[in-house]
């Protein structure tokens, strides 16, 4: 069982910067690859970001290419999102997930998820 609790966001103006964080508890958090999702009203849930368990493949959507990273520290059981340059477009609840195995662009495919934290970008 993995519980995720997301932290970070918050209301800001276009071209600023937001790290997200997601701290996972139990003892396997090294083995699950993780994701950061985000969903705006009236659309559905989209990948943003992946990162496989060690951390040496990540995946971005080519909407946030060059502008947010993604990275995991297993010693403290936590996933980061650092998010640069933010845009209107960036406007949504995100969401951590978790699932065993390698990142995937399909939530269905994840395990487990986080209460979501609201990102609202202003121009």
């Amino acid at each position: 069982q993995v519980q995720l609790v997301e932290s970070g966001g918050g209301l800001v103006q276009g071209g600023d910067s937001l790290r997200l964080s997601c701290a996972a508890s139990g003892r396997t958090f090294s083995a699950y690859a993780m994701g950061w999702f985000r969903q705006a009203p009236g659309k559905g849930r989209e990948l943003v970001a992946g990162i496989d368990w060690s951390g040496g493949s990540t995946y971005y959507a080519d909407s946030v290419k060059g502008r947010f990273t993604i990275s995991r520290d297993n010693a403290k059981n936590t996933v980061y999102l650092q998010m640069n340059n933010l845009k209107p477009e960036d406007t949504a609840v995100y969401y951590c997930a978790a699932r065993r195995g390698y990142y995937s662009n399909n939530p269905d495919h994840y395990e487990y998820w986080g209460q979501g934290t609201q990102v609202t970008v202003s121009s």
